[in-house]
């Protein structure tokens, strides 16, 4: 696909144009995404009903491209390689595995230690409303109608996925530290297995979580004869390509450069293999669950206080681990697009010209890990170059920031950032602002990535770099800002990468 933009004569915009297309390599700022490019031809302006028309014709491209059976087949493939029929569980009783935002089955090791220390496993999803009220400080929606449209397709594809292994997915609405409680009670279950988060509200809920446990007295005497005990929170990590316990270093003394992060964790640590699954991960528990809503239904948007939305134009993301094996397949495999991902990273429109691998890693239908025993799997059987090498590289941009919150914590969300810096005199002109979020700034570059995340709820990682520096460096507006409204829209949202990027965009990361 060629992509067609329209340039503005003025020497500002023209700035723009040669960093866009610049063959330099720049540090990947928004590094939530795995970059790769089509060829873009930059167009000049000839009329505004030319321009109209060429936006009228074009067309939104489903991400994969795969049609369901060719979905299903790649998924079910991926599943058996991942496999072991030799696996032999050795617990009692019932876990609880308390899906957050690692949804899939695949290396997904709360839900392998759960299966391993019990006879029944008991699937949970919390549908927290929380997610669905507004921003810290300037008050835009946590989630947006086509995030909200994406987790639904997620969570409908666990749940399929589930079921396939024998088990279920018990979905509620409400906050997960009084679920979950009320769950552990009915089911008798013995620990809640859940993979850790990094950043302030998500560790007051699992705070939460553990403080309702502790207030659960199980049913079922322990083996040794002691009075009945309270279900246990077991956390776990699994959102990196390198493990927090692996490292060189405690993340509270994570070196402040980037680069060296990187030649530290490439010359000391390993990547631990994937957890593997077994032939089934059934069987369910036999309690009832009545008392406590039963199954309960994958929402819709409307259940979210949100209406539907149609992506008509551009690239429309599929949820879901399914699909995100698929474009993995789709990509590395079937297009053989990993061979030049270095050479064409840098594009800014187009279903092909990066792995659009971002949107699965962030909601956690794929794990890094996965990726990367995919990459080495394609090192080993077609070639291994800079190209290959360069994926692992983002990868490790994605880990750097989930580490660097860890050291951080709330600092990342605070106008002066690590830094603390408080010489920046930031804006919060509204008019201004909403000039940026709606497209309205004049300079085409600008407005076409605006639209484009606001139609898709995607954007380039080029595309982010020249938005975030627009908006702090030249209107000179409130960073946070402009990090709460990507907060909004987008389908990669993690508030890692997000708000790490923002504060490297900002100048208020170390």
């Amino acid at each position: 696909m060629t992509v067609k933009l329209f340039s503005s004569s003025s020497s500002f915009h023209f700035k723009f144009l040669t960093f866009f297309s610049s063959k330099s390599t720049l540090n990947p700022l928004f590094s939530t995404n795995i970059l790769l490019s089509n060829n873009i031809q930059i167009m000049s302006s000839t009329s505004k009903s030319d321009q109209n028309s060429r936006l009228s014709s074009s067309k939104s491209y489903l991400v994969p491209s795969l049609n369901s059976d060719e979905i299903d087949r790649i998924t079910d493939e991926t599943f058996r390689r991942y496999t072991l029929s030799s696996m032999k569980r050795k617990g009692v009783g019932v876990a609880i595995v308390w899906f957050r935002n690692d949804l899939r089955i695949l290396d997904n090791e709360a839900l392998y230690r759960a299966w391993m220390s019990s006879e029944a496993v008991l699937p949970v999803y919390c549908v927290d409303p929380r997610l669905f009220e507004t921003t810290h400080y300037f008050g835009f929606p946590k989630t947006g109608a086509l995030r909200a449209q994406y987790l639904i397709e997620c969570l409908d594809d666990l749940k399929k996925n589930l079921m396939k292994h024998g088990l279920n997915l018990l979905i509620q609405h409400g906050k997960p530290e009084d679920i979950l409680p009320s769950i552990a009670k009915a089911s008798g279950a013995h620990t809640v297995y859940a993979h850790t988060e990094t950043c302030s509200e998500e560790l007051r809920v699992e705070r939460g979580v553990r403080a309702g446990l502790q207030k659960v007295r199980r049913q079922t005497q322990e083996p040794s004869g002691k009075n009945p005990l309270s279900p246990k929170l077991e956390l776990v990590w699994g959102s990196t390509m390198y493990h927090t316990d692996d490292l060189p270093f405690h993340p509270t003394e994570l070196p402040d450069v980037y680069t060296q992060f990187r030649k530290s964790v490439e010359s000391k640590c390993t990547i631990r293999s994937c957890f593997k699954l077994p032939t089934s991960l059934g069987p369910l528990p036999r309690c009832d669950l009545d008392e406590i809503g039963g199954w309960g239904c994958v929402p819709l948007v409307d259940d979210l206080g949100l209406h539907h939305e149609k992506v008509n134009m551009g690239m429309c993301f599929r949820g879901g681990e399914s699909a995100a094996l698929s474009r993995v397949n789709e990509y590395f495999w079937r297009k053989d697009l990993l061979r030049v991902y270095k050479e064409t990273r840098n594009g800014m429109l187009g279903p092909d010209y990066s792995t659009k691998f971002s949107p699965w890693l962030a909601s956690g239908c794929i794990s890094p890990r996965l990726v990367y025993e995919e990459v080495k799997r394609y090192e080993k059987e077609r070639q291994a170059n800079d190209s290959t090498y360069w994926v692992l590289f983002e990868l490790i941009w994605r880990d750097y920031f989930r580490f660097l919150s860890v050291k951080y914590v709330n600092s990342l969300f605070q106008i002066g950032g690590p830094r603390k810096v408080e010489s920046i005199k930031w804006s919060q002109d509204r008019v201004l602002f909403e000039s940026w979020r709606e497209g309205r700034t004049g300079y085409p570059l600008i407005d076409a990535n605006m639209k484009e995340l606001y139609t898709t709820g995607f954007m380039s990682n080029r595309g982010r770099q020249i938005v975030c520096s627009f908006l702090v460096r030249d209107m000179g507006i409130d960073w946070r800002m402009g990090a709460e409204w990507f907060e909004t829209c987008l389908l990669d949202y993690d508030p890692c990468s997000n708000y790490g990027n923002w504060t490297y965009g900002a100048g208020t990361k170390l």
